[in-house]
Protein backbone atom coordinates (compact mmCIF):
# COMPACT_ATOMS: atom_id res chain seq x y z
CA UNK A 1 0.00 0.00 0.00
CA UNK A 2 1.35 3.50 -1.19
CA UNK A 3 1.94 5.60 1.35
CA UNK A 4 -0.55 8.02 -0.14
CA UNK A 5 -3.15 5.10 -0.17
CA UNK A 6 -2.41 4.63 3.61
CA UNK A 7 -3.05 8.27 4.30
CA UNK A 8 -6.41 8.41 2.93
CA UNK A 9 -7.96 5.42 4.87
CA UNK A 10 -6.48 6.81 7.95
CA UNK A 11 -8.31 9.80 7.26
CA UNK A 12 -11.82 8.06 6.15
CA UNK A 13 -10.98 6.05 9.27
CA UNK A 14 -10.94 9.10 11.46
CA UNK A 15 -13.93 10.43 9.84
CA UNK A 16 -16.18 7.46 10.45
CA UNK A 17 -15.18 7.39 14.04
CA UNK A 18 -15.79 11.01 14.18
CA UNK A 19 -19.22 10.38 12.66
CA UNK A 20 -20.00 7.37 15.10
CA UNK A 21 -19.43 8.71 18.27
CA UNK A 22 -20.91 12.26 17.70
CA UNK A 23 -23.95 11.70 20.17
CA UNK A 24 -21.63 12.29 23.42
CA UNK A 25 -21.44 9.25 25.69
CA UNK A 26 -22.22 9.52 29.26
CA UNK A 27 -18.42 9.83 31.07
CA UNK A 28 -19.49 10.63 34.46
CA UNK A 29 -21.93 6.58 35.18
CA UNK A 30 -18.56 4.23 34.91
CA UNK A 31 -15.11 3.68 36.61
CA UNK A 32 -13.60 2.79 32.67
CA UNK A 33 -14.53 2.72 29.51
CA UNK A 34 -13.37 0.77 26.46
CA UNK A 35 -12.70 3.66 23.16
CA UNK A 36 -13.00 1.80 19.53
CA UNK A 37 -14.28 5.10 17.91
CA UNK A 38 -17.64 4.73 20.25
CA UNK A 39 -17.08 4.86 23.84
CA UNK A 40 -18.00 1.35 25.89
CA UNK A 41 -18.46 1.71 29.78
CA UNK A 42 -17.15 -1.01 31.94
CA UNK A 43 -18.36 -1.80 35.44
CA UNK A 44 -15.39 -2.92 37.34
CA UNK A 45 -11.38 -2.24 36.41
CA UNK A 46 -10.03 -5.75 36.67
CA UNK A 47 -6.36 -5.23 37.86
CA UNK A 48 -4.88 -6.91 40.76
CA UNK A 49 -4.37 -4.84 44.36
CA UNK A 50 -1.20 -2.56 44.57
CA UNK A 51 0.34 -4.39 47.38
CA UNK A 52 0.52 -7.59 45.29
CA UNK A 53 2.49 -5.75 42.04
CA UNK A 54 6.31 -6.80 43.80
CA UNK A 55 9.59 -6.14 42.22
CA UNK A 56 8.71 -2.65 40.71
CA UNK A 57 8.77 -0.70 43.91
CA UNK A 58 9.65 2.82 42.13
CA UNK A 59 7.93 2.17 39.52
CA UNK A 60 4.58 1.35 41.45
CA UNK A 61 5.24 4.54 43.49
CA UNK A 62 5.89 7.17 40.58
CA UNK A 63 2.81 5.85 38.70
CA UNK A 64 0.42 6.01 41.43
CA UNK A 65 1.60 9.03 42.88
CA UNK A 66 0.91 10.91 39.43
CA UNK A 67 -2.11 9.34 39.07
CA UNK A 68 -3.49 10.49 42.19
CA UNK A 69 -2.53 13.85 41.00
CA UNK A 70 -4.45 13.83 38.01
CA UNK A 71 -7.25 12.31 40.14
CA UNK A 72 -7.06 15.72 42.03
CA UNK A 73 -6.97 17.91 39.34
CA UNK A 74 -3.71 18.62 40.44
CA UNK A 75 -0.56 18.65 37.62
CA UNK A 76 0.31 15.22 36.11
CA UNK A 77 2.31 13.96 33.23
CA UNK A 78 1.82 11.83 30.40
CA UNK A 79 3.64 8.30 31.57
CA UNK A 80 5.24 6.37 28.74
CA UNK A 81 5.79 2.50 30.56
CA UNK A 82 8.42 0.58 28.71
CA UNK A 83 10.46 -2.86 28.80
CA UNK A 84 9.99 -6.23 29.02
CA UNK A 85 6.82 -8.06 28.43
CA UNK A 86 4.77 -9.44 31.58
CA UNK A 87 6.42 -7.24 34.32
CA UNK A 88 3.33 -5.61 35.23
CA UNK A 89 2.76 -2.48 33.17
CA UNK A 90 -0.62 -2.31 32.00
CA UNK A 91 -1.62 -3.79 35.39
CA UNK A 92 -0.24 -1.19 37.74
CA UNK A 93 -2.07 1.65 34.89
CA UNK A 94 -5.17 -0.26 35.80
CA UNK A 95 -4.62 -0.72 39.68
CA UNK A 96 -3.75 2.81 39.84
CA UNK A 97 -6.40 4.14 39.10
CA UNK A 98 -8.42 1.57 40.99
CA UNK A 99 -6.71 3.07 43.81
CA UNK A 100 -7.15 6.47 43.23
CA UNK A 101 -10.94 6.06 42.47
CA UNK A 102 -11.41 4.27 46.03
CA UNK A 103 -9.75 6.94 47.60
CA UNK A 104 -12.47 9.16 46.25
CA UNK A 105 -10.72 10.49 42.83
CA UNK A 106 -12.50 12.13 40.20
CA UNK A 107 -11.54 9.84 37.98
CA UNK A 108 -11.77 7.44 34.60
CA UNK A 109 -10.00 5.16 32.18
CA UNK A 110 -10.29 5.45 28.97
CA UNK A 111 -8.70 2.21 27.23
CA UNK A 112 -8.29 2.83 23.49
CA UNK A 113 -8.44 -0.07 21.23
CA UNK A 114 -5.33 -0.16 18.92
CA UNK A 115 -7.85 0.68 15.61
CA UNK A 116 -8.88 3.32 16.93
CA UNK A 117 -5.64 6.08 17.32
CA UNK A 118 -6.77 7.92 14.42
CA UNK A 119 -10.47 8.60 16.23
CA UNK A 120 -8.44 10.49 19.74
CA UNK A 121 -8.98 14.03 18.56
CA UNK A 122 -12.87 12.91 18.51
CA UNK A 123 -12.21 11.76 21.96
CA UNK A 124 -10.72 14.72 23.36
CA UNK A 125 -13.45 16.93 22.06
CA UNK A 126 -15.82 14.53 24.23
CA UNK A 127 -13.86 14.10 27.40
CA UNK A 128 -12.93 17.82 27.59
CA UNK A 129 -16.66 18.64 28.38
CA UNK A 130 -17.17 16.40 31.20
CA UNK A 131 -16.28 17.36 34.90
CA UNK A 132 -13.58 14.68 35.58
CA UNK A 133 -10.41 13.57 35.04
CA UNK A 134 -9.14 10.50 32.78
CA UNK A 135 -6.47 8.65 31.90
CA UNK A 136 -6.25 7.87 28.39
CA UNK A 137 -4.42 4.34 28.06
CA UNK A 138 -3.23 2.45 25.05
CA UNK A 139 -1.77 -0.51 25.75
CA UNK A 140 1.42 -2.61 23.62
CA UNK A 141 1.91 0.43 21.44
CA UNK A 142 4.06 0.16 18.21
CA UNK A 143 3.83 1.81 14.76
CA UNK A 144 4.72 -0.26 11.85
CA UNK A 145 8.06 0.16 10.10
CA UNK A 146 8.13 3.29 7.75
CA UNK A 147 4.55 4.60 9.31
CA UNK A 148 5.27 8.66 9.84
CA UNK A 149 1.79 9.73 10.05
CA UNK A 150 1.15 7.55 13.29
CA UNK A 151 3.67 8.85 15.86
CA UNK A 152 3.73 12.19 14.05
CA UNK A 153 0.09 12.65 15.54
CA UNK A 154 0.61 11.41 18.72
CA UNK A 155 3.60 13.73 19.34
CA UNK A 156 0.73 16.39 18.20
CA UNK A 157 -2.08 14.83 20.63
CA UNK A 158 0.99 14.81 24.03
CA UNK A 159 2.19 18.30 23.18
CA UNK A 160 2.14 21.85 21.43
CA UNK A 161 -0.45 20.57 18.57
CA UNK A 162 -3.71 22.05 17.98
CA UNK A 163 -5.36 18.86 18.59
CA UNK A 164 -3.40 18.09 22.26
CA UNK A 165 -5.56 16.56 24.70
CA UNK A 166 -7.45 18.62 27.37
CA UNK A 167 -6.35 19.35 30.88
CA UNK A 168 -8.35 16.78 32.12
CA UNK A 169 -6.93 14.27 30.01
CA UNK A 170 -3.38 12.81 30.08
CA UNK A 171 -2.30 9.49 28.45
CA UNK A 172 -0.59 6.33 29.03
CA UNK A 173 1.18 4.22 27.01
CA UNK A 174 2.38 0.94 27.54
CA UNK A 175 5.48 -0.74 24.83
CA UNK A 176 8.06 -3.14 24.77
CA UNK A 177 10.74 -0.56 22.90
CA UNK A 178 12.28 2.76 24.54
CA UNK A 179 11.45 4.74 21.29
CA UNK A 180 7.88 2.87 20.75
CA UNK A 181 8.78 3.03 17.03
CA UNK A 182 11.42 0.03 15.24
CA UNK A 183 15.15 1.84 15.32
CA UNK A 184 18.17 0.34 13.44
CA UNK A 185 21.83 0.43 14.05
CA UNK A 186 22.06 1.59 10.46
CA UNK A 187 20.10 4.92 11.51
CA UNK A 188 23.76 5.57 13.47
CA UNK A 189 25.57 5.12 10.13
CA UNK A 190 23.64 7.50 7.60
CA UNK A 191 26.48 9.80 6.16
CA UNK A 192 24.05 12.31 5.90
CA UNK A 193 22.81 14.26 9.27
CA UNK A 194 23.24 10.39 11.21
CA UNK A 195 21.58 12.19 14.58
CA UNK A 196 18.32 13.58 12.52
CA UNK A 197 16.38 9.95 12.56
CA UNK A 198 17.76 9.35 16.01
CA UNK A 199 16.40 12.14 17.10
CA UNK A 200 13.14 11.81 15.00
CA UNK A 201 12.24 8.39 16.78
CA UNK A 202 12.92 9.24 20.06
CA UNK A 203 11.24 12.96 19.55
CA UNK A 204 7.84 10.43 20.19
CA UNK A 205 9.56 9.69 23.77
CA UNK A 206 10.62 12.51 24.90
CA UNK A 207 6.91 13.96 24.57
CA UNK A 208 6.28 12.03 28.00
CA UNK A 209 6.51 13.64 31.12
CA UNK A 210 7.39 10.37 32.54
CA UNK A 211 9.21 7.32 31.17
CA UNK A 212 9.68 4.58 32.92
CA UNK A 213 11.36 0.91 32.41
CA UNK A 214 10.44 -2.01 33.11
CA UNK A 215 13.24 -4.71 33.32
CA UNK A 216 12.52 -8.76 33.57
CA UNK A 217 13.54 -10.45 37.25
CA UNK A 218 15.91 -11.23 38.83
CA UNK A 219 15.51 -15.03 40.57
CA UNK A 220 14.89 -13.36 43.85
CA UNK A 221 12.57 -11.10 42.96
CA UNK A 222 10.56 -13.48 40.80
CA UNK A 223 10.62 -15.68 43.99
CA UNK A 224 9.35 -12.60 46.21
CA UNK A 225 6.45 -12.09 43.53
CA UNK A 226 5.30 -15.54 43.56
CA UNK A 227 5.61 -15.81 47.83
CA UNK A 228 2.91 -12.48 47.57
CA UNK A 229 1.39 -13.87 45.46
CA UNK A 230 1.20 -17.42 47.64
CA UNK A 231 0.37 -15.81 51.03
CA UNK A 232 -2.68 -13.68 50.06
CA UNK A 233 -4.40 -16.60 48.51
CA UNK A 234 -3.06 -19.59 50.72
CA UNK A 235 -1.48 -21.38 48.31
CA UNK A 236 1.80 -23.36 49.41
CA UNK A 237 5.00 -22.75 47.37
CA UNK A 238 7.04 -24.50 46.34
CA UNK A 239 10.22 -22.54 45.48
CA UNK A 240 12.05 -25.34 43.32
CA UNK A 241 8.94 -26.34 41.21
CA UNK A 242 8.16 -22.70 40.79
CA UNK A 243 12.07 -21.94 39.19
CA UNK A 244 11.50 -25.05 37.11
CA UNK A 245 8.29 -23.27 35.59
CA UNK A 246 9.70 -20.27 34.57
CA UNK A 247 12.57 -22.34 33.18
CA UNK A 248 10.46 -24.15 30.57
CA UNK A 249 8.61 -20.62 30.01
CA UNK A 250 11.91 -19.07 29.37
CA UNK A 251 10.93 -16.20 31.44
CA UNK A 252 10.95 -14.67 34.92
CA UNK A 253 8.00 -12.14 35.08
CA UNK A 254 5.08 -11.03 36.96
CA UNK A 255 3.22 -12.74 34.29
CA UNK A 256 5.03 -16.19 34.75
CA UNK A 257 4.70 -16.38 38.00
CA UNK A 258 1.17 -15.39 38.50
CA UNK A 259 0.64 -18.54 35.92
CA UNK A 260 2.32 -20.19 38.15
CA UNK A 261 0.46 -19.45 40.90
CA UNK A 262 -2.91 -19.95 38.93
CA UNK A 263 -1.59 -23.76 38.39
CA UNK A 264 -1.18 -24.34 42.04
CA UNK A 265 -4.94 -22.66 43.23
CA UNK A 266 -6.18 -25.04 40.20
CA UNK A 267 -4.62 -28.26 41.84
CA UNK A 268 -6.16 -27.26 45.21
CA UNK A 269 -9.27 -26.38 44.20
CA UNK A 270 -9.64 -22.84 44.52
CA UNK A 271 -10.96 -19.96 42.82
CA UNK A 272 -8.42 -17.21 41.92
CA UNK A 273 -10.68 -13.37 42.47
Amino acid sequence: MSTSEELLRRILAALEAQTASSDMADWLSAPAYVWDGAAHPVARIEAPELVLLRGIDRQKHTVTSNVARLAAGHAAHDMLLWGSRGMGKSALIRASVASAQAEGGAIALVQVTTDALTSLSALFQQLAKVQRNFLVFIDDLGFAEGDSVGPRHLRSWLDGGVEARPPNVRLAVTSNRRAIIPRHASEQDDPLNPRDAVDDNLALADRFGLALGFHACTQDEYLEILRGYAAEYGLELNEAEALEWSKRRGSRSGRTAWHFITELAGRDGKALG
